[in-house]
């Protein structure tokens, strides 16, 4: 049987245990660049088998948060380079999630102040951190089938700016209610053309941004990161999303990519917040697969040990815990959360949390 304190093979990347740190939106990247303290944050999380960075924006329409990083341009390259080569002294391997919001922003985020952009017209009910706190998100405007294409080319140009900066691998960001999944759920999706209307249309987008990334850079250092029924920021639940998923599982399968890394459940919330059958959407892509939401250290090691998953993802366990790996290992207590400074901020409940004596 396997166990979650084993190494693995992650398409190219050989990893010292199966415990990955899952991307954590933290804020704190002031002028879209990591600093010195995003360096010293991920150096202490370097034990995990794989880091998974903060999203992290493929261009400057895919913002939307305040002080989140991008990737697409050579200041950004430079400032994460000092990350990577931070974990890469520790002996850790790292990871860039490459996000897209889509509709998920506000138009201060937006080039000369424009309409976010999405596969639909209609405005989310959900809100995103700006200077002023939290506000509604502006109102989107749907993409064009002629710029599509654009964006297929974002996400590639990110991911050759990510091995640039001396990232181990890519994440691409297809979870969340954000522009990926924006395409593939019928509830939100409303176009008429060969992006919207049946499965294949709607998971269309999906699959070409993977296929492009894994040419670019190598199927063994691409994943990507789904969450089938999560309704966070207003994504309701597609009308057969079993179907869905299955679909581009089988879809993404003769890509082989490193992983697929699946959110069960609502992200941050329930697990059972909708009737979803993961062993059945991961029998369609048969690579290593990655779960993610509130997994506990015996959910963890039981999910390894029974086969369900090759790795398991912590999030705010690892906000609080920097050396969660060993705590873990130990079955030592793990130190709670500091919810009111999870976002922007200094030090104060990003770095300042104590490893064990």
């Amino acid at each position: 049987m396997a166990n979650l304190f084993d190494p693995i093979q992650l398409g190219d990347l050989s990893l010292a245990n199966r415990i990955v740190m899952a991307p954590l939106t933290r804020s704190r990247s002031q002028g879209l660049l990591p600093g010195p303290l995003a360096v010293e944050y991920y150096r202490q999380r370097a034990s995990a088998g794989l880091i998974i960075s903060e999203g992290t924006q493929i261009s400057a329409e895919g913002q939307g948060y305040l002080d989140t990083p991008g990737i697409h341009t050579p200041e950004q390259i430079a400032a994460w380079k000092k990350v990577t080569d931070a974990v890469h002294a520790e002996g850790g391997k790292i990871a860039v999630q490459l996000w897209h919001v889509g509709r998920i922003s506000h138009q201060v985020f937006q080039p000369d102040g424009g309409a976010p952009l999405s596969s639909t017209d209609r405005i989310a009910n959900g809100r995103t951190f700006t200077s002023e706190g939290f506000v509604p998100v502006s109102a989107p405007r749907a993409l064009s089938s002629a710029e599509i294409p654009q964006v297929v080319q974002q996400f590639v140009h990110a991911a050759r700016c990510a091995m640039e900066a001396g990232f181990d691998a890519i994440e691409v960001h297809g979870a969340n209610g954000y522009l990926l999944d924006q395409f593939m759920r019928d509830s939100i999706n409303d176009r008429r053309d060969d992006y919207g209307g049946s499965i294949e249309n709607r998971a269309r987008l999906t699959v070409e941004v993977m296929s492009a990334i894994a040419r670019a850079i190598g199927p063994g250092r691409s994943g990507i990161r789904l969450s089938p029924v999560t309704p966070v920021n207003d994504a309701g639940q597609d009308s057969d999303a079993q179907a869905l998923f299955n679909h581009v599982a089988a879809q993404l399968a003769p890509l082989q990519l490193a992983f697929v890394h699946v959110i069960e459940g609502h992200t941050m919330g329930p697990r059972d917040v909708a009737p979803f059958d993961y062993q059945a959407m991961r029998a369609n892509f048969q690579g290593p697969w990655m779960v993610n939401n509130g997994y506990t250290r015996e959910m963890a090691l039981q999910a390894v040990a029974e086969g369900r998953a090759d790795l398991v993802a912590f999030g705010r366990d690892f906000i609080s815990n920097p050396d969660l790996v060993r705590r873990l290992r130990l079955n030592a207590p793990l130190q709670p959360l500091d919810k009111a400074t999870q976002y922007g901020g200094d030090a104060r409940g990003y770095t300042d949390y104590p490893a064990l004596a």
